[in-house]
């Protein structure tokens, strides 16, 4: 039931003096390692010595990716190039990523983080492990990976696509878990109709799912389909990768561990922290981390931190399921997407008007996208080919940004509706 009982169960208020205590070295080592928080600190007339109990945590100031931008690639690591082991990255609004440094014990404290989360959605190390969530530069495929080869389970490290092997291997090799984003775990399962394959042919128990919102509606349906019990997991590049937060088999909020993490909710206007059970976006300040620590991070997510004790017996405190963000980004196929990142290709590209609108659908379960660009008078006007090939130029470098198919429509002058105000650039008919 718990992979590491000690501090998943920790009594609060020795759980508070741990975080105190964490609180204090991640600062003086933000400090100290990293002139960005230096000049944060110094410009509040702040010093490392001024943290004496968690309440001064709201003197701080705020990290936001903004931040990790303007000191791209490694200009927020804590430490040296030669102690960082590990690089990963996540999208960003202009095509530059944000770049995250773990060291080693970094990549030990996920991998723990990532233990407790898969026992907490019901993995032992008699599971075997279906892990297709994308490996690379995400964090999700090898976040998960070191976490169920911790647990001991066996892990098939399958990654995203090629849906019907897949379904082949879940029958074959007799997964009992299944990770990946609840979109996907969707589309698994209506391919698995489309092949004759039925849920009761397979060993299935399990889902861990997380990189996009979704909803209750979406998780019976899951658990219908493939029949298995699914949990939500959260968690963020910048903060460590997936293993922030989890919901255990009560599922009635995600467990945030706390030994590493310090949540926070605010006013995303204010900047004020609020209440619990008060909904506003999700602070996170990392407790653990060596290479790239984090102080009071805001998310973008919006949530509310749960009061109350969950009958599982963890002591961390529980925040709602994510249901929307405070900024214009878009979550498709757990792939982040700014709408500026396609308004920079578009502006490049040149033969098109500044007036466009991106429509996300779910077809079936899986996201799509749909780019609708204004041409330029002359060229509309223009032989059908030359427009073709503009088409697909557009479309071949939007892939190429973005990571993700696009479907790219061409459209007359002035056919996209105009706005006095923000311009709307985004029409999300996902039913989430």
């Amino acid at each position: 039931m718990y992979w590491n009982q000690k501090y998943e169960c920790m009594p609060r208020e020795e759980l508070r003096q741990l975080q105190l205590e964490r609180l204090k070295v991640t600062v003086e080592r933000a400090f100290y390692n990293v002139p960005h928080y230096r000049r944060a600190f110094q410009e509040l007339g702040l010093e490392p010595g001024d943290i004496k109990s968690l309440e001064d945590l709201q003197k701080l100031p705020f990290t936001t990716k903004q931040d990790l931008r303007d000191n791209y690639p490694y200009g927020m690591f804590a430490v040296p190039m030669s102690e960082v082991v590990r690089i990963h990255s996540s999208s960003g609004t202009t095509g530059k990523p944000t770049v995250v440094g773990y060291t080693r014990r970094d990549i030990d404290t996920w991998a723990e983080l990532m233990a407790r989360a898969l026992v907490c959605g019901g993995a032992t190390r008699n599971d075997i492990i279906q892990n297709a969530y994308g490996y690379g530069l995400f964090t999700g495929g090898l976040g998960i990976h070191y976490g169920a080869e911790r647990i001991g389970a066996s892990v098939i490290p399958i990654s995203g696509g090629n849906t019907k092997r897949q379904v082949m291997i879940m029958k074959d090799y007799c997964s009992t878990m299944l990770t990946c984003t609840p979109s996907y775990a969707l589309h698994i399962a209506e391919v698995m109709e489309e092949m004759g394959v039925k849920k009761e042919e397979l060993k299935l128990k399990y889902g861990v799912f997380g990189a996009e919102p979704w909803s209750d509606n979406m998780r019976r349906e899951i658990e219908r389909k493939l029949g298995i019990s699914a949990v939500d997991i959260y968690g963020l590049s910048e903060v460590i990768g997936p293993g922030v937060a989890i919901e255990c088999q009560e599922k009635n909020g995600l467990h945030i561990f706390e030994d590493h993490f310090i949540p926070e909710v605010i006013d995303p206007d204010t900047g004020r922290v609020l209440p619990p059970g008060q909904v506003g976006e999700l602070v996170l300040t990392s407790l653990t981390k060596e290479a790239l620590p984090v102080i009071r991070y805001r998310t973008r997510d919006i949530t509310a931190l749960l009061e109350g004790d969950c009958p599982c017996g963890r002591t961390h405190v529980r925040m709602a399921r994510i249901t929307g963000r405070t900024d214009d980004m878009l979550i498709i196929r757990g792939v982040n997407v700014f709408p500026s990142q396609i308004e920079s290709v578009l502006l490049e590209m040149g033969g098109t008007e500044p007036h466009y609108l991106l429509i996300v659908d779910r077809q079936g379960s899986l996201d799509t996208l749909e780019v609708q660009v204004e041409v330029s008078e002359g060229l509309f006007s223009d032989e059908v080919r030359r427009l073709e090939e503009l088409e697909g130029r557009i479309r071949q470098e939007l892939e190429s940004v973005l990571g993700i198919s696009v479907k790219v429509t061409l459209v007359e002058p002035k056919t996209i509706e105009r706005s006095e105000g923000k311009a709307k650039r985004v029409l999300d008919k996902r039913k989430i």
